[in-house]
């Protein structure tokens, strides 16, 4: 992959306070196309927050998102910035589309209208090209035949897939995780993890909030430790899992695998 490739994502600097808590304190995240970036940590160091600040979920207020070479706009400073573009944060998120540890479905709609409902009404796409797609999307991730089920009628893991190929059907140009498969027993998480797989194995981009130590290993092309709000450690997988420098990694692998 060519370094001089304009990335996909890139965060700069980022910093993220609630109140006088300060969560993310100066955080860079790099992800090319087709890169897949795993995010990992202790609960409370800032992972999730990352990836919401990134999609514009919630507003930072110190450093750069820039989203293939266009940065984020803002207005007003500290606590008081915020978006300065509406427009540019609907293309941004639209292009950014995020896959949730809740799986957030409309319980009131089918599967298959679940998929088709953001390319339809926010992308304004013709319901029949949609249609078409969300079905092909829903067989990809293994579950065609729930189309015209609801999502109280599905296991756990059937309604993660269905969030997923909601995410896909935007055609995004990057897939954000959040804890993905933490919501789920094991057998139903295996489940998810092979769409992961296949996902990271097509050359999807991917930043990827995962607490399953296995899964960052075998997909990952980065791996980013957090701890406090800070990047303690980064690096390819096999460094990251097999040759950790910092003692605040091998006390957290080692509590993991224990786990």
């Amino acid at each position: 992959m060519s370094e001089t490739q304009t990335p996909v994502l890139e965060i700069r600097d980022l910093h993220k306070r609630f109140g006088d808590l300060e969560v993310l304190k100066g955080v860079d995240v790099t992800a090319r196309k087709g890169d897949v970036v795993s995010l990992i940590g202790s609960s409370g160091s800032g992972k999730s927050t990352l990836l919401r600040c990134a999609n514009l979920l919630e507003n930072s207020q110190q450093g750069d998102i820039i989203f293939e070479g266009e940065p984020v706009r803002w207005q007003g400073e500290g606590m008081n910035r915020h978006p300065a573009d509406r427009h540019q944060v609907i293309r941004i998120r639209t292009n950014l589309s995020m896959v949730f540890q809740q799986f957030n479905l409309w319980a009131h709609m089918t599967i298959l209208q679940n998929v088709m409902e953001a390319p339809v009404t926010v992308l304004k796409e013709d319901p029949a090209e949609v249609e078409e797609r969300a079905r092909a999307l829903l067989a990809k991730v293994g579950i065609g035949d729930k189309c015209d089920a609801y999502p109280a009628q599905l296991s756990g893991g059937q309604q993660q897939r269905a969030a997923i190929a909601r995410a896909l059907c935007m055609r995004p140009r990057a897939l954000l995780f959040d804890e993905p498969t933490s919501a789920l027993d094991p057998e139903l998480e295996q489940e998810v993890v092979k769409v992961i797989k296949d996902l990271a194995a097509e050359g999807r981009t991917m930043l990827l909030v995962t607490h399953d130590m296995r899964l960052a290993a075998d997909v990952s092309d980065h791996v980013v430790f957090l701890h406090e709000g800070k990047i303690s450690e980064e690096g390819p997988p096999e460094k990251i899992f097999k040759h950790p420098e910092t003692e605040r990694l091998r006390q957290f692998l080692s509590a993991t695998v224990a786990a």
